[in-house]
């Protein structure tokens, strides 16, 4: 995801909330404005969701979390989920990245979440656990006085964050980086960390990798109702279960958690995640060689182990599955207990890559197991379960069924597995893409087994009632959204993750247009906006990087790839505004930019620019093509064959994503500049002659992403969006009259982290605006 730096310090071991609930009332803009209605463009999901949370007393109270996009409640009435994040501002950007949740059983409006994005220098900030006593309508903030990582390696691992049932008022915080175990006795208000807890953590998963060197820490706490007992999973695996008979006063290493837990098959392991069943008196305990999400499958023979521990006896019993079809044991992602029904119990691998992830299920505290799919042969498998994908169809990744690999699959990174405490019917799981569920659980204990022998002792698929699993996802919305194309009735989006959609229809899910691509670019023909032309990561030798679409996005045509040019090269496409040269200029290279007179079958080197430039064309005149880079800003009068220094002088020289071409005017280019650095100029700047001379607009303090829609008059200039700071103020901005005035048009409760880095409104519906946020927002005028 891309990132933003900002800083912030606390230093008090004790830690007092501060109450900013999420307002729901705008701040009026400099100017004033209108009011704007929000909507998410559907994709469903889009990214990973690490954790799903059943509240224990009250039915159909659920929340998830996710590593980027922020937390969401369930509601039944619409199997949909709302965002519950989408006021936290730009400054406090890593409030939308949930480490933890926890759903208070007793005052069930209660709800928590552990917060913030790094634990390394890739942010200032420290995290926070946010409180709310409304189920998430609105939060106060307790800030904390160290960093927490939901989009870090182990952000699937946990509950870090828990409510104490026996004293709801009392909640456990388990910390990262070596800083221990934290408490709060006032409902998430104030923290101290208990002193008294003796073991922060050890495990590193790689030391020469800043994002990959942290301490994983604390990870988990779970409550024993039949005994009174605390339990505290830790990432050390000499010494990685500790436990509290006293209410937290004094702690115990369990005895045997090291054999169990911390050294399974002569390999480092750390328990990933704990279930209770407080009927059976059982904790169980998973585990893994990697926290991950990104490994913890089955990595040169290393996996991982279920452990049962009876709370009652200190009895410990390895109950993980025998048997994992064509691979060796796998570390796994999750575990969960079905309240309704004491014994039975669920796990899931964590990145079992071929060919599937596999759920196991067992009716006896773990002594049996059955699959949720097994082989018949090499290619051919057996399944309990239907996939169906239809609310997301780009789930199959533009791909087809090969043998036993499915093209829509269970997921992967399964950490977020949870059975409804209430319906044994019902579960859900979280993948990297999605969040996939049934109401038909059950089904699955009477279908028997899914492999047996035929009369010549071959194997063979036995006949198989199978149930449906389908998308539960719809309302989060987190696609990494690198640029944006409206075209009038079709909006064409470029997405880091999962490549690229062509939406005609907004309020639908539609099919990813490419696959194993990750888009980074969006161009099209000013005189002609049925030819496209993308840009994107790929991670093939012989893949180009740029495709071409000549009817507004139904079909794709990939272009060459020139020699010498690496994988991962995306960067920027530009094409002329008669549709006959497309400029391409790739980044992560020493190649100097390219362009093409034929749609992208051959490619010439360009001259005059420094590899890596970020280019544009003229909305007018097909001659012209811009581009900038590291403070100068060039032009091509030649459709991008040659380029030279416009002379410029002024601009910023670093901290510019962006610049863009306004439409209907030649040589009308805007660009915007910020920076983390007080000597780096920043704000919003004007050409009106191509680039040579240029006016800084005075109110823009800061500037992250700009583009343009319909005016609001026939003959007015094209209308301007922003997300930036004016006069002061952060948010998104409209002006009508060519940047002399601004509104702010969102609100308070709309402002979704860090937003906007990619913004242009709608040629054809004046006030439209289409924005980077959650996914992609747009606003329309109420």
């Amino acid at each position: 995801m891309r990132r933003r730096t900002f800083t912030t310090s606390l230093g008090a071991a004790a830690v007092a909330a501060s109450a900013l609930p999420a307002p729901v009332l705008a701040k009026p803009g400099p100017q004033g404005g209108d009011a704007y209605s929000w909507k998410n463009v559907v994709v469903n999901c889009g990214g990973f969701v690490p954790g799903i949370v059943f509240n224990e007393t009250e039915p159909n109270l659920i929340y998830a979390r996710t590593d980027v996009a922020g937390a969401f409640r369930w509601q039944e009435e619409t199997r949909t989920w709302k965002p519950l994040t989408d006021w936290v501002s730009r400054d406090k950007w890593g409030y939308q990245y949930v480490v933890s949740m926890a759903s208070d059983p007793v005052e069930t409006d209660r709800v928590y979440a552990a917060v913030g994005a790094y634990t390394i220098s890739w942010d200032g900030n420290n995290g926070a656990v946010l409180y709310s006593d409304d189920r998430g309508e609105t939060w106060g903030v307790a800030e904390l006085p160290f960093k927490q990582g939901g989009n870090m390696p182990g952000r699937g691992m946990g509950e870090r964050l828990a409510v104490n049932p026996a004293d709801n008022a009392e909640l456990y915080l388990g910390a990262p980086s070596g800083n221990g175990l934290w408490r709060s006795k006032d409902y998430g208000r104030t923290w101290a960390k208990v002193e008294s807890f003796p073991n922060p953590g050890n495990f590193v998963v790689d030391p020469d990798n800043e994002y990959l060197s942290d301490n994983q820490g604390v990870i988990w706490i779970d409550f024993d109702q039949i005994g009174g007992k605390i339990y505290v999973g830790v990432a050390d695996p000499a010494d990685p279960l500790y436990v509290s008979e006293d209410g937290g006063a004094t702690w115990q290493a369990v005895p045997g958690a090291a054999e169990a837990l911390g050294n399974a098959d002569g390999n480092r392991t750390i328990p990933k995640q704990s279930a209770v069943d407080n009927t059976n008196g059982y904790l169980y305990v998973i585990t893994s060689w990697d926290p991950g999400p990104y490994n913890g499958g089955p990595a040169s023979g290393r996996g991982g182990r279920i452990q049962r521990l009876s709370t009652q006896t200190g009895e410990w019993t390895d109950i993980t599955p025998p048997y994992n079809p064509g691979r060796p044991v796998p570390g796994f992602g999750a575990v969960t207990v079905d309240r309704q029904n004491p014994g039975t119990l669920m796990a899931s691998t964590c990145n079992n890559w071929g060919p599937d992830e596999i759920l196991f299920r067992s009716t006896d505290s773990g002594a049996t197991w059955s699959l949720s799919w097994d082989l018949v042969s090499e290619n051919v498998r057996t399944d309990r379960f239907v996939m169906d994908s239809t609310d997301s169809p780009w789930l199959d990744w533009r791909g087809t069924d090969n043998g036993a690999s499915y093209a829509v699959k269970h997921g992967w990174m399964i950490e977020g597995l949870a059975i409804d405490p209430h319906n044994s019917d019902r579960i859900m799981w979280g993948t990297g893409a999605t969040i996939w569920g049934t109401e038909s659980l059950t089904q699955w204990d009477t279908q028997g087994e899914l492999i047996g022998e035929n009369e010549a002792g071959e194997r063979v698929a036995l006949p198989v009632d199978r149930f449906t699993v389908g998308v539960r996802a719809e309302g989060i919305e987190m696609t990494w959204v690198r640029d944006l194309a409206a075209l009038g009735g079709t909006l064409v989006s470029a997405m880091g993750d999962v490549n690229g959609f062509v939406h005609t229809d907004l309020g639908r899910a539609e099919r990813m247009f490419h696959g194993g691509w990750g888009g980074q670019s969006l161009d099209y023909a000013a005189s002609d906006p049925d030819v496209i032309v993308g840009s994107g990561d790929v991670h093939s030798d012989t893949a180009g990087h740029v495709t071409v679409s000549t009817d507004r996005g139904q079909t794709w045509q990939d272009a060459t790839r020139p020699a010498g040019v690496q994988n991962g090269s995306g960067g920027t496409v530009a094409i002329t505004a008669d549709a006959k040269v497309i400029v391409w200029s790739p980044n992560n290279t020493d190649k100097t930019p390219f362009y093409s007179t034929d749609r992208g079958q051959t490619w010439q080197s360009v001259q005059g620019l420094p590899a890596g430039a970020r280019v544009r064309s003229d909305r007018v005149d097909a001659s012209v093509v811009y581009a900038y880079s590291g403070g100068k800003f060039f032009r091509s009068n030649d459709a991008g064959k040659t380029f030279a220094d416009t002379g410029a002088t002024g601009l910023p020289a670093e901290g510019v994503d962006d610049f863009r071409v306004a439409p209907g005017n030649k040589g009308h280019v805007w660009l915007c500049g910020r920076s983390d650095k007080a000597e780096v100029a920043t704000g919003l700047w004007r050409s009106k002659d191509g680039g040579t001379t240029w006016t800084r607009i005075a109110a823009v303090d800061l500037a992250i992403g700009v583009g343009f829609g319909k005016a609001a008059s026939r003959r007015g200039y094209p209308a301007i969006y922003i997300s930036a700071d004016v006069e002061g103020q952060e948010g998104i901005f409209r002006s009508i009259d060519c940047g002399t005035t601004w509104i702010r048009i969102n609100d308070d409760a709309h402002q979704w982290g860090f937003a906007g880095s990619a913004i242009t409104g709608d040629p054809n519906i004046y006030g439209r605006v289409y924005l980077t946020a959650r996914g992609i927002v747009y606003g329309d005028i109420a």
